[in-house]
């Protein structure tokens, strides 16, 4: 990670301008590694949740975010305060195609998993180890019908609560960190 970092300044704090980094920088970056994690998330457009979802990624060790080029927030000055930074440190793709993406990564030995509440597993069942991409959706549509068509395996996060669910925020952190403790413990 630290090499990505001194080959590419992402964030210039004068003019808040970010140069993503593309599918392919990705999967260059896990290249032989046995555990890798990249966050998909489709359509979020909220930028205090990318922002909140990228921190998140970065403090797990993740590989990257990957992000729709269309209807999903920018990597802008909110992103970049509410990340803590975290976009100097760990890159963010910018694809056209989300669903062409994820396939590409299937190619690269990556399991593909869809955080929906209409799964049938719970997070506890789901195969979160070794190379993941997690797949998150927005908060008010869910992952889109062409992307979970993709995925390996759909899992939820289980609750005991009234509230209907987490922010996307909040679910994401979640499964990161159990993706953390699993890869971490074997």
């Amino acid at each position: 990670m630290a090499e990505w970092r001194e080959q590419t300044r992402m964030f210039d704090s004068e003019s808040y301008h970010y140069e993503y980094s593309t599918l392919f920088d990705l999967i260059r970056l896990a290249k032989g590694k046995e555990q890798a994690l990249i966050i998909a998330l489709d359509h979020i457009t909220d930028v205090g949740n990318l922002g909140a979802v990228i921190r998140s990624a970065e403090v797990v060790g993740a590989t990257g975010v990957l992000i729709p080029s269309k209807r999903s927030a920018s990597v802008n000055e909110a992103v970049y305060r509410t990340s803590a930074g975290a976009v100097e440190y760990l890159p963010v793709a910018r694809e056209a195609n989300l669903a062409t993406s994820l396939k590409r990564l299937k190619d690269e030995g990556f399991w593909i998993g869809a955080a929906t509440e209409h799964a049938k597993q719970d997070i506890w069942q789901a195969p979160l180890e070794g190379r993941l991409v997690l797949v998150m959706g927005a908060e008010d549509t869910g992952v889109s019908r062409l992307v979970r068509e993709t995925c390996d395996f759909e899992f939820k996060l289980p609750q005991r609560g009234f509230t209907q669910s987490l922010n996307v925020a909040q679910a994401a952190t979640a499964i990161m960190y159990e993706w953390l403790r699993r890869t971490t413990e074997s």
